[in-house]
């Protein structure tokens, strides 16, 4: 069977009221689906992204040479099985793939919104996509899956659309931003804010993936030590140094440098800087418990069957993280859950590279 990859564009006029009080209308929200929906309706899984993800999670366009972000995990005969199920991915609002964010331009001017973009959350991607998901007349779905931003979206769906899915299965991520996740985007956000090619948000785009922005760079570095572990770049890298340095030249690089160099001055090609500091915001300011009195009563209205998959070595969002949430439904007498461990050394990129560590329990957990 072919993965039949669509992507499409619908547009929105009515005002999707954010979590801040304020509005945002009209808008655009980008998807991509796999597969073929039943005449029922009762196929579709949802997959949320991560903070430099997008829509594109399974395939390859005509020229690409990169599949989408978790193409060994979503098609035909994987473990989100495309001939079985039809499965949506769509780009989060405040992105910078399609749909509305701080780059897109602002109704009714052509100017982009800039630093009048408001401030979203990661209940309001949510709920903009819940939105799209009444457009297209998707009022159940069988399971929504996400790691890391994209597992904390799978975790709002759950406790504020109750009703909507029948599995939640989140991984690599947390019940609420913690102060080490948050240190690291400041690192980021602040090289962005003072690198003076950023021109304090009024830079031209079309610029910035012509020449790349350094500042944005160096934070992305930040980002990538944070994504791996001690044991990965060891693995990884060792102490190897870059064959054509030599050790005594003052700029010659090991392995691991010219790694961080690659990946951050290559993501602001491709990566808005504004998109990316809401986004980070969203990301900061994430709790599941905003709202209730506590994480226990938040919890209690997870009426779907939860999945959780945490791992061992994940730096960002540590396993403990994972292991409160068990925890605290545990201590409810909520027992429609369950919680694994992956032992990985990999870091919390481990959810997108290490597939074959956890890929059967997604298949065994949407074949139940």
């Amino acid at each position: 069977m072919s993965l039949n990859l669509q992507t499409h564009t619908e547009h929105f006029t009515n005002p999707l009221y954010l979590e801040s009080g304020r509005i945002l209308e009209p808008y655009d929200i980008t998807y991509e689906t796999y597969g073929e929906l039943n005449e029922d309706k009762s196929n579709v899984v949802v997959v949320c992204h991560a903070l430099t993800g997008s829509h594109h999670a399974a395939g390859t366009y005509e020229d690409e040479r990169k599949a989408g972000w978790w193409d060994g995990l979503i098609g035909s005969g994987k473990a989100v099985d495309t001939d079985k199920y039809f499965v949506i991915c769509t780009n989060v609002i405040g992105s910078c793939f399609g749909s509305t964010g701080p780059m897109s331009p602002k109704h009714p001017h052509h100017e982009p919104y800039r630093y009048k973009f408001p401030v979203v959350t990661i209940k309001d991607m949510v709920k903009a996509q819940r939105i799209l998901f009444d457009r297209l007349d998707i009022h159940r779905v069988e399971a929504i899956i996400g790691g890391s931003m994209g597992g904390m979206q799978a975790l709002q769906f759950a406790i504020h659309y109750p009703n909507f899915a029948k599995k939640i299965i989140a991984l690599a991520t947390t019940y609420a931003t913690q102060p080490w996740a948050i240190a690291f985007n400041k690192v980021a956000s602040e090289s962005i804010l003072k690198d003076p090619e950023f021109k304090q948000g009024y830079y031209d785009p079309e610029v910035i993936k012509e020449n790349g922005l350094s500042g944005m760079a160096v934070g992305r570095m930040a980002g990538h030590i944070s994504f791996l572990s001690h044991e990965s770049m060891d693995e990884k890298f060792g102490r190897e140094y870059k064959r054509t340095d030599g050790l005594y030249e003052l700029f010659g690089k090991f392995q691991v440098e010219s790694y961080l160099e690659y990946n951050g001055y290559n993501f602001t090609k491709w990566f808005d800087p504004l998109a990316y500091l809401y986004i980070t915001k969203a990301i900061n300011i994430y709790d599941l418990s905003r709202g209730f009195d506590s994480l226990a009563e938040a919890l209690q209205k997870i009426t779907a069957k939860l999945h959780l998959i945490s791992f061992s070595n994940d730096m960002l969002f540590k396993s403990d993280e994972m292991k409160h949430i068990d925890d605290v439904l545990n201590e409810n007498a909520q027992t429609n859950h369950k919680y694994i461990d992956i032992q990985s050394d990999y870091g919390h990129d481990a959810f997108l590279v290490e597939l074959e560590k956890f890929d059967f329990y997604i298949k065994e957990a949407l074949d139940e």
